[in-house]
C-alpha cells in the first residue's frame, strides 16, 4: 500500500486497505510468517498514547528522543530472554531471523515506521551467584531481552505511524489483524482523557529512613580510590544504589514526561515487563547508532553540576584524563572490529538538565557490520566500568553490594533495514512493586577525592529523585542502602 496521509484514511477506505494487505500477503506468504502493517497518524504523542495501546501481554516500551524519534510499543509478538557470553551474537541472530520473516503490507512507510526489535541488556552477562541467591526470581534481570512488539506507535516531527505485528497462517488471520489495526487507529485519532498525563497519577509518597546512601558507599569508595592511586586500575566507575519505598506502585510515564523538559538533551526510555516491574531513565550517552552504514558512538565522562558553566571541566587535568581514557578505549574497540573511527581533537561541553559533561562524538563508516556485534565490542565502556576492563569488572563484583541489572547496560532497538540505536542506561531507576531503586556512579582515577565523587553521585541520583520530590510536594527521600 502506498504511503497515505492520515486525513485520507477514513472508514470508506477500509476495503481498499484490506484488499492491499491480502494481496501482499498472498504474494509473500511463508510458513510461520509474521504479518505487519502500518497506518499514518497525525498529531499523536507516543508517550501520552502508550496507555491506549492495549495488548494481551503487559510488556511496554518507550523510546523518547523527541524532538527526534519517539517510539511507544506494547505486547509481545515474538521474544527472547537468555544469559551467557554470546548474548550479543544470539540477540543479533534473533533480530535478523525475526525481521526476515516479516510480511510487510506497508512497504513504502518511512524509516521511522519500520518494524523494530526492541532490546534491553543487563550489565553483566551472568548474575553474581551470591547476589542472585539473595534476590527473588522476579528481581533477576535477564542478560538480554529482545522483543518484537505487538503494537508500535512512532513519531518523528509531526508525522506518526501505528504498526501491528501478528502471526498469520491464513487469510482470515490477515483480515483480523487489519481490522484490529484499523480499530486502534480510529481510537488513537480520538484519544480519551486517560491519555492526558495530568490524569495519570497523583502525588508519589515515599517512606523515609535515617540511613543515608553515603554510609554504604563510603567504604567501597575509599577502596576504589586506593586501587587507582596505587596503579592497580587506571579507572574504576563505582556505583551506589538508593532505594525508595513507595506508598503506591509507580507509574513512570508522568515522570518521563517531565524529564522530556528537564533532560531535553537525553533520550528517555522505559522497559516495563509488567505493571509492577518498570526500568526507566533519561540517558545522555549513546553507545552506538547505525544509520545507513554510518556509526556514531559518544564518549561522555567528566561531570559538573548546577551553576557551573563547565569551563572548569575543560581545564581540569583529572577530568580530561578520565575523559580521554574513554575516548581511547572506544576508538581502540572499533579499530579491533576493522573500522577507522574519527574523533574531534578536543572534547565539547554537553548540557543535560543541571549537569554538564565532557563529550566527544566518535564516528566511522560501518557498512556491512552488524550493530550488535559492535555493541558487544563496546560494552561496557570505561565511562561505566573502568580500565583495564576485565580487572575493573572483577572489582565491581567485589565492591558493589548489589546486582547492577540493567544499570549502565545497552537499551534500544534494531530495525528491519539494519539501522539501530543503543543507549547506555544511566540516570535510571527500577521500580518493582512498592520499591524504587535509583543507581548512579562516578569515575575514579588517580587524584580523585572522595568528597568530590560523593557530590557527583548525589547530582546524578537527583536527576530522578528530584522528579519524585516534585510529585510529593516535599523532599521526602528514602536513603536506605541496598545490601
Amino acid at each position: 500500500m502506498q504511503a497515505a496521509s492520515a486525513s485520507s484514511l477514513d472508514a470508506a477506505r477500509f476495503p481498499d486497505v484490506l484488499a492491499a494487505a491480502l494481496r501482499i500477503w498472498e504474494q509473500q506468504r511463508v510458513d510461520d510468517g509474521v504479518f505487519s502493517m502500518a497506518l499514518p497518524l497525525q498529531g499523536v504523542d507516543p508517550l501520552e498514547q502508550l496507555p491506549l495501546l492495549e495488548a494481551t501481554h503487559p510488556f511496554r516500551f518507550l523510546w523518547d528522543g523527541a524532538p527526534g524519534l519517539c517510539l511507544a510499543a506494547s505486547g509481545r509478538c515474538h521474544h527472547l530472554d537468555l544469559a551467557g557470553p554470546k548474548r550479543f551474537e544470539l540477540a543479533q541472530r534473533f533480530s535478523d531471523a525475526t525481521l526476515a520473516r516479516l510480511i510487510d503490507a506497508s512497504p513504502h512507510a518511512p524509516a521511522q515506521a519500520r518494524s523494530r526489535v526492541l532490546l534491553a541488556f543487563s550489565f553483566f552477562s551472568h548474575p553474581n551467584e551470591q547476589q542472585r541467591q539473595a534476590q527473588l526470581p522476579a528481581e533477576t534481570t535477564p542478560a538480554v531481552q529482545a522483543v518484537l512488539p505487538r503494537w508500535q506507535l512512532s513519531r518523528h516531527g509531526r508525522q506518526g505511524w501505528l504498526r501491528i505485528h501478528g502471526l498469520a497462517h491464513q487469510s482470515g488471520d490477515v483480515r483480523d489483524l487489519v481490522e484490529t489495526l484499523w480499530a486502534m487507529h480510529q481510537r488513537l485519532q480520538a484519544p480519551t482523557a486517560s491519555a492526558n498525563p495530568q490524569h495519570w497519577q497523583g502525588p508519589i509518597g515515599a517512606v523515609t529512613t535515617n540511613v543515608p546512601w553515603q554510609q554504604c558507599y563510603a567504604p567501597a569508595l575509599e577502596q576504589g580510590i586506593e586501587l587507582v592511586n596505587r596503579g592497580d586500575l587506571h579507572k574504576l566507575v563505582l556505583a551506589v544504589r538508593q532505594s525508595i519505598a513507595l506508598r503506591d506502585t509507580l507509574n513512570p510515564l508522568p515522570l518521563l514526561s517531565r524529564l522530556r523538559h528537564e533532560q531535553a538533551g537525553s533520550c528517555r526510555f522505559l522497559w516495563q515487563r509488567s505493571a509492577a516491574d518498570a526500568f526507566f531513565g533519561a540517558s545522555p550517552e549513546r553507545l552506538l547508532s547505525l544509520r545507513g552504514g554510518q556509526l556514531r558512538s559518544d564518549a561522555l565522562a567528566g561531570t559538573a553540576g548546577q551553576g557551573d558553566s563547565g569551563e572548569a571541566l575543560l581545564q581540569s587535568d583529572k577530568d580530561r584524563r578520565e575523559h580521554e581514557l574513554v575516548v581511547q578505549a572506544i576508538t581502540e574497540h572499533l579499530q579491533q572490529q576493522g573500522l577507522s573511527p574519527r574523533r574531534p581533537r578536543r572534547p565539547q561541553l554537553a548540557r543535560h538538565g543541571h549537569l554538564v559533561h565532557l563529550h566527544t562524538p566518535i564516528t566511522a563508516a560501518a557498512s556491512g557490520h552488524q550493530p550488535l556485534t559492535l555493541a558487544g565490542a563496546l560494552h561496557p565502556t570505561p565511562a561505566v566500568a573502568g580500565l583495564p576492563r576485565r580487572e575493573a569488572m572483577t572489582w565491581l563484583r567485589s565492591l558493589e553490594p548489589f546486582e547492577r541489572g540493567g544499570y549502565a547496560a545497552p537499551v534500544g532497538w534494531i530495525d528491519s533495514a539494519g539501522d539501530a540505536e543503543l543507549r547506555v542506561a544511566i540516570r535510571c531507576g527500577h521500580a518493582r512493586g512498592h520499591r524504587l531503586d535509583l543507581t548512579a556512579g562516578a569515575g575514579l582515577v588517580r587524584g580523585s577525592l572522595a568528597e568530590k565523587e560523593l557530590q557527583e553521585v548525589a547530582l546524578k541520583l537527583a536527576v530522578l529523585a528530584d522528579q519524585l520530590d516534585l510529585r510529593s510536594g516535599g523532599r521526602q527521600r528514602t536513603q536506605t542502602p541496598v545490601h
